[in-house]
Formats: structure tokens, C-alpha cells, sequence
């Protein structure tokens, strides 16, 4: 029995104050369930929008349209290729009749168009959406986080057209799951089908089936937006480890797969020959055409992996071999910085006014749309810290000094390259000059300085004033050193013409 006294304790959990906030890894399942819910809004949207159009629309299940939409849109895509927009309203009206067949087919392809476009987002200036979810940080504090999907988007085609692809996020929106491993993902969906169809049950392989579809699709768009970025610039993709270790575990991928699926495709027609049942016969039809289809799909992302890496090269030999630009680039400090320093301020600011008017790009202008623009007009303004948010401190941390040569020596080479101006040198005899100050790195420096003179910036020298100039020749004499190979340079030092300098600086001002 429990004492009077026994009761008025509290445990030291309850006591300790508030809890902590949850770990890392339990508020990264909650963001997971609160993104998947952010790529659902837009299709729960459509049936609450409904009733701003312009007739009775309440029949219609708009959520239902748009998840068959995404489903035509993903089917209909190929590897380089988008759905044609039209061919998806042809084959979302009669689904749409099917809901209201007393209604015109007119009204049929305005619900069908209206569908697809908010799916595109059509009235937004990045025809994207973004929702806003909050999670903990690493200190307990709540911070809140913008999530930017979009579930249909709309690229380029050759001559002109226009295509329509799905997104990762419509994709994970049709199968029901977010951010999930392709790879993981495919294989377990193939051994779901598998035992689905040895038990029989082929109304529920069937819909394991399309969701392996669906998965194949979506690592096909993991290889075509790699490549897409390699034909635009092959640096900004990893091509030393991350794209080939994905291939080689795509390749290993499509072959397991491969295999995997001829097997299920003799389970399902052994299926289908065996039944007695038509609907179970009409079931195994469809999943042989749908397996099918993910062995096409396997057999041309095949093709692609297979091309990636002379893609690679190609576009290596391309982009590094191309012909460099011809136009010069405008040096700010000798076309304005120099010639306006001496000016007085009246007549500098005439100067950088004209300079900066003609140098800043076009400018976007916030309200594209007349609707944006009400949109703005209409929304109440946020109410902020006087101050602004507070800053976090940054944790600087000094730089390491590696560079080879210190000060010291710097000044010692251009000092013994500070030459006459009728008197040039042999490089020999500068780098046994150098080694009799008993400094072993300063011959290094002396030979950097005079093959960096053999191509100088003359123009460069002359705006920014420079009275003179270090150069390098070659004569075609042979290097004779112990440490150093090459051509024995002539270097010298060049006199800049002062008078033209001034004459410049005062026709620019």
C-alpha cells in the first residue's frame, strides 16, 4: 500500500522542466511527412478552386483528373522526349466524361486544360510551388523552412516545341512515398509483384506493376538530368566518382532487372494460359503489357548508360577545345578607376553615372502579370523586426600561409631582375647569380618571374601606369643549366611611354 507521503513525489522527468526537442533523426520523418503533405496541397487545391469557375464544376473530381493527368504525363514521356500537351487533354476527356457524361464535351476539355495548367502553375512567375514546414534545430529552437516542388513542368523540344515532363515530387505524389532510393525502391517493388503473382492476386500486381514502372521512369530522369548538365558545362558534374559509380550500379541494376522481369513475364502468362476466370485472364493481359513496358524502358535507359561515357569525352573535347571568346574584357581599373581618381567630383560622377547606367544588366520587374500585380496590391504587408534578424557570429578561422616563397625572397628576385634598361640579361647567368646568395628556392622564383615575363601584359602595364616593364626572348639559344632545361631567355627591361599614359588618361576624362 502506498503512503500519503509517497504520493507527493515527482519523478525527475516530469520535474526537469520542458523536454528537449526531439533528435535528428525523428524530425527528419516529420519534414519527410510534411513535404509529402506540401505535394499533395495543389491537387486538394483543384477541388476547393472549383467553385471560382464559371459554371456548375462541382460534379467533377478534380483531384481524381489530376492524378490520372500525372499518370498520363509519366507514362507518355520517353528518355529525351516529354509528353505532347494536347495528346494528354484528348486522353483525359474521356475519363473526364466518364464523371459527367450529360455535360458537353467543350466544358470536357475546359476542365481537362484548366487541370493541367494549375498542375504547371501556370498563373506563377517560376511556375513552381512552395510550402512552408518548420523543424528543430540542433540548439531546440523551432525554425521554419520553404519546401519549392513542382509536379508538371514544361521543356523545350526540338523545332520548337514544347513538352511536358513530371517531377520527382509528382512521381512520389502517384506512387506514395517521398525521397525514396530508386534502386531500393524498384527491387522491392518487383519482389512484391513476384509474390503477388504466385498467390494469385493479380489485381493487386497489377498496381505493384505500375508503381515498378514508375520507379524505372524516375531513374531514367536521374541519368537525363546528369547528362543534360554534362552538354551545358562538364565541369559541374562528378564525373571522377559520383556519374561513373552510378552507371556501373545502373548497369548491375538493369541486368538484375532484366532477368527479374522475363521471369515474372513467364509467371503472368503461365498465369493467364492456366485460369478459368475472364477476369483474371484480363488482368494478366494487362500486366504482360505493362511488364513489357518496363523491359522497353530498360532496354533503351540500357542504350543511354551505355552512351554516357563518349557523351562525356564528346562534350570534354568540345567545351575544352572551343573557340575562346574574341571580345576583350573591360578592365576596371585602367578604363575607369585610373583616368576618374584624379578628376574632381563634379566630373567623375558625370563619368561613373554613365559608366554604371550602361553597365548594369535589365532589371525583372516584380509584377509580370497583371494578376501578380493585384496579387501584390492585395496582400497585407508582413509585419518585421525593426532591426532585422540577428546575425549569427561567423567562426573565422585563419588561413594557413603555404605559399612557397616568402616575402623576402619576392623582394630579392625583383631585385636582381630589376635590370637597365639597355643592359637585358641571359637567364644562365640571373640564375647563377641567384645561387650565389645561398638561397636554394630564390633560382625557382628567378626562373617563374622571367618565364611569366615572356608573354607580358603590355596593355594592362600601360593603363595602370606602370613606367616599365619586364620582358623575356627567346633567341633560340638552349638553356644550359643543372636544375633547369629549355631555351636560355633574353630578359630585359622595357620603358612605357609616360607621355602617351598622361595624353590617354586626359582624353578619357
Amino acid at each position: 500500500m502506498t503512503s500519503p507521503a509517497s504520493t507527493d513525489r515527482v519523478p525527475p522527468q516530469l520535474s526537469a522542466g520542458p523536454r528537449p526537442a526531439p533528435g535528428p533523426a525523428a524530425d527528419e520523418g516529420l519534414a519527410r511527412r510534411l513535404r509529402a503533405l506540401a505535394c499533395t496541397a495543389p491537387l486538394h487545391d483543384l477541388d476547393a478552386r472549383k467553385a471560382n469557375l464559371a459554371g456548375e464544376y462541382s460534379v467533377y473530381g478534380m483531384a481524381e483528373v489530376a492524378l490520372a493527368a500525372i499518370d498520363l504525363v509519366t507514362l507518355n514521356m520517353d528518355f529525351d522526349t516529354g509528353a505532347d500537351h494536347d495528346q494528354i487533354v484528348a486522353r483525359l476527356i474521356p475519363r473526364i466524361a466518364a464523371q459527367a457524361p450529360q455535360r458537353p464535351v467543350a466544358e470536357h476539355e475546359r476542365v481537362a486544360r484548366w487541370v493541367l495548367e494549375n498542375l504547371i502553375n501556370v498563373g506563377s512567375v517560376d511556375r513552381g510551388f512552395r510550402a512552408v514546414y518548420g523543424t528543430f534545430s540542433t540548439d531546440g529552437s523551432y525554425v521554419r523552412r520553404d519546401y519549392d516542388f513542382k509536379l508538371i513542368e514544361e521543356v523545350p523540344g526540338p523545332g520548337g516545341t514544347v513538352y511536358l515532363r513530371t517531377t520527382d515530387e509528382a512521381v512520389n505524389v502517384l506512387v506514395g512515398a517521398l525521397d525514396t532510393d530508386v534502386t531500393s525502391a524498384q527491387i522491392a517493388a518487383e519482389v512484391k509483384l513476384e509474390v503477388l503473382i504466385n498467390r494469385g492476386r493479380l489485381a493487386d500486381a497489377q498496381l505493384a506493376a505500375e508503381q515498378a514502372r514508375y520507379r524505372t521512369v524516375q531513374y531514367s530522369e536521374t541519368l537525363r538530368r546528369a547528362l543534360d548538365a554534362t552538354r551545358r558545362n562538364v565541369r559541374a558534374v562528378d564525373w571522377l566518382n559520383s556519374v561513373p559509380d552510378m552507371i556501373a550500379e545502373a548497369l548491375d541494376h538493369v541486368a538484375d532487372r532484366y532477368r527479374h522481369e522475363n521471369a515474372i513475364l513467364t509467371n503472368i502468362r503461365k498465369a493467364r494460359d492456366e485460369t478459368e476466370d475472364a477476369e483474371h485472364k484480363r488482368r494478366a493481359a494487362e500486366l504482360v503489357d505493362i511488364v513489357k513496358d518496363c523491359i522497353r524502358r530498360h532496354t533503351q535507359l540500357q542504350s543511354r548508360l551505355l552512351e554516357a561515357g563518349p557523351l562525356f569525352r564528346a562534350e570534354q573535347d568540345r567545351q575544352a577545345f572551343a573557340t575562346p571568346m574574341t571580345s576583350s574584357g573591360i578592365d576596371l581599373y585602367g578604363h575607369l578607376v585610373s583616368p576618374v581618381l584624379p578628376l574632381p567630383l563634379e566630373q567623375a560622377v558625370r563619368v561613373t553615372d554613365a559608366f554604371f547606367a550602361h553597365g548594369t544588366g535589365m532589371r525583372t520587374p516584380v509584377a509580370v502579370r497583371v494578376s501578380d500585380l493585384v496579387d501584390i496590391l492585395l496582400t497585407p504587408p508582413v509585419e518585421r523586426e525593426h532591426l532585422g534578424a540577428e546575425m549569427p557570429e561567423p567562426d573565422l578561422i585563419a588561413t594557413p600561409d603555404d605559399s612557397r616563397f616568402s616575402e623576402e625572397q619576392l623582394a630579392a628576385a625583383k631585385e636582381l631582375l630589376d635590370l637597365p634598361a639597355d643592359a637585358p640579361r641571359r637567364l644562365s647567368g640571373l640564375l647563377a647569380e641567384a645561387r650565389r646568395t645561398g638561397d636554394l628556392e630564390l633560382p625557382y622564383l628567378v626562373a617563374l618571374l622571367s618565364v611569366h615575363a615572356a608573354s607580358p601584359a603590355v596593355g594592362t602595364a600601360y593603363r595602370q601606369g606602370e613606367e616599365k616593364l619586364l620582358f623575356a626572348v627567346d633567341d633560340g639559344t638552349e638553356l644550359d643549366d643543372p636544375e633547369f632545361g629549355g631555351a636560355d631567355l633574353i630578359v630585359g627591361t622595357a620603358l612605357l611611354d609616360a607621355a602617351g599614359m598622361a595624353a590617354d588618361r586626359t582624353e578619357a576624362a
